[in-house]
């Protein structure tokens, strides 16, 4: 139902752009205090947290670009991108970014991809972080984890209309993290004689947004198969796509 898009790598690319605008902009400051003689510990503190941010910003392009169909390695070579560009923003010591991806079940190289038929949908990535900076004016270190998760639960109902047409109500929840969060685009399908068919206006079609991340969809259905199967094709703001299919229970 999904062709191959290059959409994901746009993504990445711009999740770069941002990353390395937050760390030249630190750099900038502990610079402005090299030459002023007097890097603070401020100064430091914020470029630290700026590989932080920046390297969930290349975790989460990376995600949102296997999840559109791009390649599960690519998070490898982006954070061997990334730490390399790090090492070069710092020229005040030693400037060392270590990454871990996790390899533990459910993950695999750092991504977990499990779109599955028993209505819950997850794209994950999940990386573990040291960052060490030494020299005259610095000496710090942080160890991080960070885990970009996007997950969809569906449920769904149906009941008889007439001889060929049923009544199909889909409620689904969208997370990020595990917290509610928005779609940036839904995507509603059900199964008709091994094909699947996307509902429209003349269907009766209607989607509401509760603005909490729960979407709730209703449409008639011509001649489902049986039992009825729904699938249901999300992106959230992050653009980080996941489905889901689900069986509807008859009322």
């Amino acid at each position: 139902m999904r062709q191959r898009r290059n959409s994901g790598q746009i993504l990445l690319i711009a999740a770069f752009i941002m990353a390395s605008i937050l760390l030249s902009a630190q750099f900038y400051v502990l610079e402005v205090g090299k030459n002023m003689g007097e890097v603070q510990q401020s100064s430091l503190t914020g470029f630290m947290l700026s590989v932080k941010f920046g390297s969930r910003h290349v975790v989460t392009g990376s995600l949102a670009n296997a999840s559109n169909a791009g390649s599960n390695s690519a998070l490898e070579l982006n954070l061997q991108n990334w730490a390399s560009f790090v090492h070069h923003q710092y020229t005040l010591g030693e400037n060392v970014l270590e990454y871990t991806l996790r390899e533990e079940i459910p993950y695999s190289s750092g991504i977990w991809l499990q779109w599955g038929s028993s209505g819950s949908g997850v794209s994950s990535a999940y990386a573990d972080f040291l960052h060490r900076l030494s020299g005259r004016e610095a000496n710090a270190e942080q160890v991080y984890s960070i885990n970009v998760t996007t997950s969809l639960i569906v449920t769904s109902t149906n009941r008889i209309v007439n001889a060929t047409v049923r009544q199909i109500d889909v409620r689904m929840n969208v997370l990020n993290e595990g917290a509610p969060a928005l779609a940036k685009q839904i995507m509603i399908y059900y199964r008709v004689s091994g094909a699947w068919v996307i509902p429209n206006q003349s269907d009766g079609y209607s989607l509401q947004d509760y603005g909490n991340g729960t979407y709730m969809a209703s449409f008639k259905a011509m001649s489902p198969t049986w039992p009825v199967e729904v699938s249901i094709h999300t992106t959230d703001c992050r653009d980080i796509f996941v489905r889901a299919n689900a069986t509807s229970i008859d009322t």
